[in-house]
């Protein structure tokens, strides 16, 4: 759904975006994730034919962009950074407006833009002009803009940004709806919580360089080590004298080959054991480790 090859892009003497190679496949849900000004706005707009790339190439829907806009931009729904309007004019005819710029019939267009609208959470809204919409709202708006067209492909660029728990709840259960029903999500996102909880493969930008690309799954796949948390540290920490590689305040980390005998001759030797599970890695520790420390970090959200 979408490739690039050596992606480069250059503003003057600053490197935004650096030799990026992406590989977004049909049905991902793939989280894009980096702190703010690691280069994911410039890729995603360079991917939609907003920005022309200094070097490299990119395709979408097996298209070359910017060079096949005109073919591939009906079949995309995106929302990059502030969402666009009409500031005088209400959501909802703001919504008409963008539906009869595409390829939608006139017949049915009412009914278009309250489908999105009921999605999107704004089903109810009035007549109101969108310059007195909330930050929260817009967002809801640009989403509606987004979906408008069926697309088979979203590209989203901080899609929750303004939006309160409830709202951020409200659009990752929509976001989800829309994968099971076939459609390709590319999300941007600088929060980790909400990539961990949608993303089914994520790629990783430091500094305008790609610096992680795999499934989700496998990057927080069992370590190989098992978690013990236990009030007895320093007992268990002596029953098993060579196995263990940490130890914490509470728990160790132990590397063994049967866990249910681990239990067992903990259990034995009178250990209280609380806690028994396989060490996984979290999105936040694999992302931590791959990225250099700065003054713009990754939020946890």
């Amino acid at each position: 759904m979408i490739r690039t090859h050596g992606l480069t892009k250059r503003y003057g003497g600053i490197l935004a975006v650096d030799d990026v190679d992406l590989d977004v496949r049909e049905g991902d849900v793939y989280g894009f994730l980096g702190a703010n000004g690691s280069g994911k706005t410039t890729t995603v707009r360079m991917l939609l034919g907003l920005v022309l790339a200094t070097s490299g190439t990119a395709e979408v829907l097996g298209e070359a962009m910017p060079r096949h806009a005109g073919r591939v931009l009906p079949e995309v729904g995106a929302l990059v950074e502030s969402p666009g309007a009409y500031p005088r004019l209400s959501g909802r005819a703001n919504l008409r407006v963008h539906d009869a710029l595409g390829r939608g019939r006139r017949s049915g267009r009412a009914g278009r833009v309250d489908d999105v609208l009921d999605r999107v959470g704004l089903g109810g809204v009035d007549e109101r002009p969108v310059a007195s919409y909330s930050l929260g709202m817009r967002q809801r708006l640009g989403l509606a803009h987004a979906l408008l067209g069926h697309p088979r492909l979203l590209v989203l660029d901080e899609p929750t940004n303004g939006l309160d728990p409830q709202g951020i709840h409200e659009i990752r259960d929509l976001l989800l709806e829309l994968h099971a029903g076939g459609t390709t999500i590319f999300l941007s996102s600088h929060l980790l919580a909400e990539i961990e909880q949608l993303a089914t493969r994520v790629g990783v930008l430091d500094r305008g360089r790609l610096v992680i690309e795999d499934d989700l799954a496998t990057l927080t796949r069992p370590t190989g080590r098992t978690y013990l948390r236990t009030r007895d540290v320093d007992r268990a920490r002596a029953l098993l004298d060579g196995q263990v590689e940490h130890v914490g305040e509470d728990h160790l980390l132990v590397r063994v080959d049967d866990v249910a005998e681990l239990n067992a001759l903990l259990v034995r030797d009178g250990v209280r054991v609380t806690e028994l599970a396989p060490e996984r890695r979290t999105l936040e520790d694999v992302v931590l480790a791959a990225t250099v420390a700065g003054s713009d970090r990754i939020e946890r959200g």
